[in-house]
């Protein structure tokens, strides 16, 4: 069952809280929707400085909208397009500092300054992207990028 968890310490030692925590909260489910809610739900919980947290799938060519906290987003966003789906075409983390120097941003939330986005792959192929918005400039740094790449592993396993 899901218990409060506080986080202190080194932002590694948070996140390998925080993971140890998905993995014991995901064990046994197959389901991939319910995994990826709590997912979004745990990250948010953890975040400080976030105004959206959540997932866009890869269906037919395209990323689509699927759990998520935040204020009501973009359904479908086109491989290639925004942050998500430069992420999706390139199948890599983007980190950007300033969502509004990105060209082709796509502004889903006017409050949103920063952005990254982290591809999904199960068994080796894109499933999707894990989006996180904050309206701090800036907000994501490298370390965390890694830290990040480590959580969707670990919830790739799940999936």
């Amino acid at each position: 069952m899901f218990e409060h968890i506080t986080y202190s310490g080194s932002i590694a030692s948070q996140y390998d809280m925080l993971i140890k925590q998905l993995d014991s909260l995901l064990e046994g489910e197959t389901n991939r929707t319910a995994n990826l809610a709590n997912a979004s739900a745990l990250l948010n919980q953890f975040l400080d400085n976030v105004n959206w947290v959540g997932f866009y799938e890869y269906i037919n060519g395209e990323l689509v909208l699927g759990p998520f906290q935040g204020l009501p987003a973009c359904v479908r966003i086109p491989n290639g397009k925004g942050v998500c789906g430069t992420a999706l075409n390139e199948q890599q983390v983007v980190r950007v500092a300033d969502v509004h120097k990105f060209p082709g941003h796509i502004a889903c939330d006017a409050a949103s300054n920063s952005e990254i986005v982290l591809p999904v792959f199960i068994n080796g192929e894109i499933a999707g992207v894990l989006d996180i918005d904050s309206p701090v400039k800036n907000r994501f740094s490298a370390e965390e990028e890694e830290h990040l790449t480590r959580f969707v592993e670990t919830l790739s396993r799940h999936l």
